[in-house]
């Protein structure tokens, strides 16, 4: 396909805790497009003011919009929203299986319902409704961020309390969730295909926003080395939970596998990190996509349609 022809606008920034984030993958996506000589334009949403967007949007005449926005107003649906009103076509999932993605509560309820294991969990509202019977180590965390921000792994009740206060500051709501033992893999999502498996290895305890955006903090096995038929059947759990929840595009899902090597799923991430320390291109280079390839791709497939049809 011709992308020369096409006026693209790649949307970074946004007004997250993820903003820097990012500004580093809306960077890399433009210097690729341009490298392949693309007419292409950043634009840096610095605001969640509607008609402020739309004017900077607008005054682009795009043809396509690459979504490198993360966090709330990025991967949430509002922005997606607004290019649906706006008649743009873009990069990524819809409004409502961005929203399904975002929101852990409610991602983690359709998993169980369908019959994809996550981990067990409680959700708080606030500081005072926290059980009792707390089996440690568990996880808390935000219910709506991403990047790993506000989330800690808590190993006895002296640091439970300043975990919850963390994850509080971020989200108005809190999950405490069961702690699986075992390896942290990741998978990356392109069209309907699953991607190359990647087995995360930090260097300090969890795969927590330092370990991930720090060079040095973690080390990645490409593809993970696990028997045959778990590495198959960790791609097919993670190709599932992207389709449950309607995504589109691209996605990278993050799972947990057990000792007795059961994939629990974490989290699906709508819009994933494309800086030079991300793992869906890592993901997908180990299935033969160069970078520049990815991006044409997931490009590819926002021309095709948007074609939500998840009933929740």
């Amino acid at each position: 396909m011709d992308f020369k022809s096409l006026k693209i606008g790649v949307l970074g920034g946004g007004v997250s805790g993820e903003r820097d984030i990012s500004l580093l993958s809306a960077k890399e996506v433009y210097k690729s497009l341009v490298s392949g000589g693309s007419d292409v334009v950043f634009i840096d949403i610095s605001t969640s003011g509607e008609e402020e967007v739309k004017e900077l949007i607008s005054a682009h005449n795009l043809d396509v919009a690459f979504i490198a926005l993360h966090g709330e107003f990025g991967e949430d649906g509002k922005i997606q929203r607004i290019l649906d009103s706006m008649n743009i076509v873009y990069t990524g999932s819809g409004p409502k299986a961005s929203l399904l993605a975002m929101d852990k509560i409610l991602s983690k309820k359709i998993f169980s319902d369908n019959n994809i294991k996550t981990p067990d969990f409680f959700v708080c509202s606030d500081s005072k409704n926290i059980p009792d019977n707390i089996n440690y180590p568990i996880v808390v965390k935000p219910h709506f961020c991403g990047s790993s921000l506000g989330v800690s792994i808590v190993r006895d009740s002296g640091f439970l309390k300043e975990a919850i206060e963390k994850a509080f500051s971020y989200a108005p709501k809190i999950i405490l969730e069961e702690y699986v033992e075992g390896r942290e893999l990741t998978v990356g999502i392109l069209g309907d295909e699953a991607l190359a498996v990647v087995e995360i290895i930090p260097k300090k305890g969890h795969f927590d926003f330092e370990a991930k955006y720090t060079k040095g903090e973690s080390s990645f096995v490409v593809p993970a080395k696990l028997d045959s038929v778990v590495y198959k059947r960790t791609q097919s759990i993670a190709l599932a939970a992207h389709k449950i929840l309607g995504c589109e595009g691209f996605c990278r899902v993050d799972i947990r596998l057990s000792r007795n090597t059961i994939p629990y799923v974490l989290e699906v991430n709508s819009i994933p990190g494309l800086t030079d320390k991300s793992l869906l291109p890592l993901s997908a280079a180990a299935c033969g996509y160069s970078f520049n390839e990815l991006i044409l791709k997931v490009i590819e497939l926002a021309l095709h349609g948007k074609k939500e049809t998840q009933k929740v």
